[in-house]
């Protein structure tokens, strides 16, 4: 089992930049499929990146093409959201999560069976 730990959010103006980490510990995430969602209150968690077990394939909603990138460095364990323009509508707690299995339903957050405590990330307008 492994465990995800967040980190780098923070409160950044509109048009701003934050670059999040997730490490884990107890597995290698070499070994799954991860992803980025995001939660505001009162609203269900959404999807915002997923990367392949190998790194080969990354897939995004429309709202962050072209803004965020996920990456991940399996050699430190770690995956990256590299978030740009951010704007006030970003503002979330960031999740990151893992999955393990044959069938990936990258954008489903019900495809994950493992997940951090989140990182919030406030934008100001």
């Amino acid at each position: 089992q492994v465990t995800l730990v967040e980190s780098g959010g923070g409160l950044v103006q509109t048009g701003g930049s934050l670059n999040l980490s997730c490490v884990g510990s107890g597995g290698f995430l070499s070994d799954y499929d991860m992803a980025w969602f995001r939660q505001a209150p009162g609203k269900e968690r959404e999807f915002v990146a997923a990367i392949n077990d190998g790194g080969s394939n990354t897939y995004y909603p429309d709202s962050a093409k072209g803004r965020f990138t996920i990456s991940r460095d399996n050699t430190k364990n770690t995956i990256h959201l590299q978030m740009n323009s951010l704007r006030p509508e970003d503002t979330a707690v960031y999740y990151c999560a893992a999955h393990r299995a044959i069938i990936w339903t990258y954008a489903r957050p019900n495809g994950y069976d493992w997940w951090g405590q989140g990182t919030q990330v406030t934008v100001s307008s």
